[in-house]
């Protein structure tokens, strides 16, 4: 065992004498990675790995959790403002059951189940009504929730009081709505006037325009398309409806230059000047058959000629300065001379066509369109890298665009392709100010840098290890070359040509007793020492 260790050592020993000072730092310094990398990766993948538990909570709701997590002695994390708290992915689902079991989170908000829990003969009118308010508003907040893209709401409910004399005008009730809406959803009208039917059949003896409804950014919606007997009426409804058009272009455009560039390269925005104008008229246009010669259809014609020759006729015509009469005009003599007669008369009618029209003309016609695009190229920081070719491409694409989109009743001739040009606009240049898209990526495992520093690791391992291999193989091979040298042969006597003599005979009988007698080879030895 001992000297399989020391030949083992010796040729350790050996192989790093043979090592060049760079082969020894490289083995040592990837030795010494390879160890940091693995304490990293066990300590990360040792982790707990957290994730979220409840979402949107209050500050009061998140401590009171907190707290009975702490109580229960399970970790737990806070984020995003103490509105998430994240817990051990594989206790999720227990806490959920537990925590619900223990009525948490609370709200604060009092549904119609609170009156079954809660009734008693000690609670006054006055305070039956609040409650009944109170969850009025909840119940309507969670039906107005579980609209789509409507994230969160809150309802305010003004039920006045019936009015004890006889003969007053009833008193109306009056809601106010405050929606969060889901970042990228837009409310369409349909949506917006179910809201106002949704709330007004929900609280009793309240009118629809008692109603006032707006989101977080302040936006109010209003109820159109019933009194107002068009759905561009509003001021609202016609920035609702530009509003609409140019997300559709840009829609359009931005899934088009993203298929071509990257979705993250494009940035696209679309304005627009959109005709409301609705218009009902009438018109009775006669216009010829044939326009070319200005021409109706002959419906009836009529020719008459009339000639008269011979003699003793006589000159027509009244002498005298009357209004009919012929001036100067010497009178012949009766029946003398001779005279000719010629009458010629068309009659013919025509028919042109006569035309009806009744035209309601609908709004929402782009009178004009400007579309600005910026194209980050390929090396962010390298405009050059985005050839020249393609930007004209991305301009003819949204020529195209823009000449289809714009209504023709708004142009006296056809644009030029400068006056397109005119309203286009496409920047190529880095996006110094693009922000990474804000996922809730949940905290725990093991993070990509660590997988990417691994492999960098293992690669250069296996490169230094692939590197040793070879060298020493190529030493393996000198070392074979120069054991392989040609030498001279050592020549050695025949050892049968060798002459026998009485000594060699006398060596050859003792060696052979040695071996098959050796009593009586110790006794001969004896015998030779006794007598010397």
């Amino acid at each position: 065992m001992n000297r399989i260790l020391t030949q083992i050592k010796t040729k350790v020993t050996d192989f790093w004498k043979n090592r060049s000072k760079l082969q020894k730092i490289l083995m040592i310094s990837g030795v010494v990675t390879v160890v940091i990398l693995s304490i990293v990766i066990g300590v990360l993948a040792s982790s707990e790995k957290m994730v979220p538990l409840y979402k949107d909570l209050t500050a009061e709701e998140t401590g009171k959790i907190k707290q009975v997590l702490d109580e229960k002695g399970i970790s737990s994390e806070i984020d995003t403002d103490g509105s998430v708290i994240k817990v051990p992915e594989e206790q999720v689902n227990s806490l959920k059951v537990d925590l619900a079991a223990e009525g948490l989170p609370k709200s604060g908000s009092i549904d119609y189940s609170f009156f079954g829990e809660n009734a008693g003969f000690g609670m006054t009118d006055n305070e039956f009504d609040v409650l009944k308010v109170k969850a009025t508003q909840t119940e309507l907040s969670n039906l107005i929730k579980g609209m789509e893209g409507i994230k969160d709401s809150k309802v305010m409910i003004n039920l006045p009081k019936d009015s004890v004399f006889i003969g007053e005008e009833k008193p109306q009730a009056s809601a106010s709505i405050v929606l969060q809406i889901k970042p990228g959803y837009t409310l369409d009208q349909s949506e917006v006037n179910g809201l106002y039917h949704l709330v007004s059949k929900s609280v009793p003896n309240l009118d629809e325009k008692n109603i006032v409804i707006m989101d977080q950014n302040s936006t109010y919606y209003d109820l159109t398309g019933k009194e107002s007997g068009s759905y561009a009426d509003s001021y609202s409804s016609q920035r609702e409806v530009k509003a609409q058009i140019e997300k559709d272009l840009q829609r359009q455009i931005q899934q088009m230059l993203g298929t071509m560039m990257g979705q993250n390269k494009v940035v696209v925005s679309v304005t627009s000047d959109i005709d409301f104008t609705k218009e009902n008229r009438k018109e009775d246009l006669v216009e010829p058959v044939d326009k070319e010669n200005m021409e109706g259809i002959t419906v009836s014609a009529e020719r008459v000629n009339e000639t008269y020759a011979g003699e003793g006729a006589q000159a027509g015509g009244v002498n005298g300065t009357g209004e009919n009469d012929v001036t100067n005009y010497a009178e012949a003599g009766k029946g003398e001379g001779s005279g000719d007669y010629e009458k010629s008369e068309e009659r013919i009618n025509t028919e042109v066509n006569r035309i009806h029209k009744e035209i309601a003309e609908s709004p929402y016609k782009i009178r004009d369109l400007g579309v600005q695009v910026m194209v980050e190229p390929p090396k962010a920081n390298d405009p050059q890298s985005l050839p020249a070719e393609r930007v004209e491409d991305i301009k003819k694409i949204l020529s195209t665009i823009v000449k289809t989109s714009i209504d023709k009743k708004y142009e006296e001739k056809p644009l030029t392709d400068e006056e397109v040009e005119g309203k286009i606009v496409v920047s190529v240049s880095p996006f110094d100010g693009k922000q990474a898209i804000d996922e809730e990526a949940e905290t725990g495992g093991i993070p990509l840098w660590a997988y990417i520093t691994g492999g960098v690791v293992l690669v250069a391992l296996a490169g230094l290890i692939i590197w040793l291999v070879k060298r020493r193989k190529t030493e393996d091979v000198q070392e074979d070359e120069w054991f392989e040298t040609p030498q001279e042969p050592i020549r050695v006597s025949d050892v049968n040509q060798e002459k026998e003599t009485e000594e060699s005979v006398r060596r050859k009988q003792l060696e052979k007793m040695a071996k098959d007698k050796p009593d009586e080879f110790a006794k001969l030895l004896r015998s030779w020492l006794t007598e010397e």
